[in-house]
């Protein structure tokens, strides 16, 4: 089994944070305090933190002709469970930094990737293998 990471990440309102992570994301909140929530992020502990303004946004670096911003996070899932987020978060109107699509169809590594952000401006990946053994490909 691989353990969960542990990542804290700014946020400048606790009620949006859990109006996207908990009930847009799906994930399960655990303990809390007046500035910060626990969250299970796909078996990971992700913390968002309240803070005053958010640090500078993110850059953005080319790859395979789309601009992906850096930093981002996000989880490998399923390619079931992939599907199923892109479309819930296509019903909700979440606007993609690039959006849903198949990299390197039929090749070595083949995955699914979408990019987004969180109302705070944090990046965020979802990927999903066709062949989760392809994860480290080259």
């Amino acid at each position: 089994m691989v353990q969960p990471f542990h990542l804290a990440i700014p946020v400048t309102n606790l009620t949006d944070a859990e109006a996207f992570y908990g009930e847009l994301l799906g994930c399960e909140k655990g303990r809390s305090d007046t500035q910060w929530i626990d969250w299970n992020f796909f078996g990971h502990q992700l913390v968002t933190h309240c803070v005053e303004a958010m640090p500078s946004p993110p850059s953005y670096n080319g790859v395979d002709d789309h601009a992906v911003p850096v930093p981002h996070f996000g989880v490998v899932l399923t390619m079931d469970d992939w599907q199923e987020l892109a479309s819930k978060l296509e019903a909700a109107d979440i606007e993609f930094v690039i959006a849903p699509y198949i990299r390197f169809k039929g090749k070595p590594g083949e995955q699914a990737t979408m990019f987004f952000k969180d109302p705070f401006g944090n990046a965020l990946e979802f990927k999903a293998f066709a062949d989760i053994s392809q994860l480290f490909a080259s």
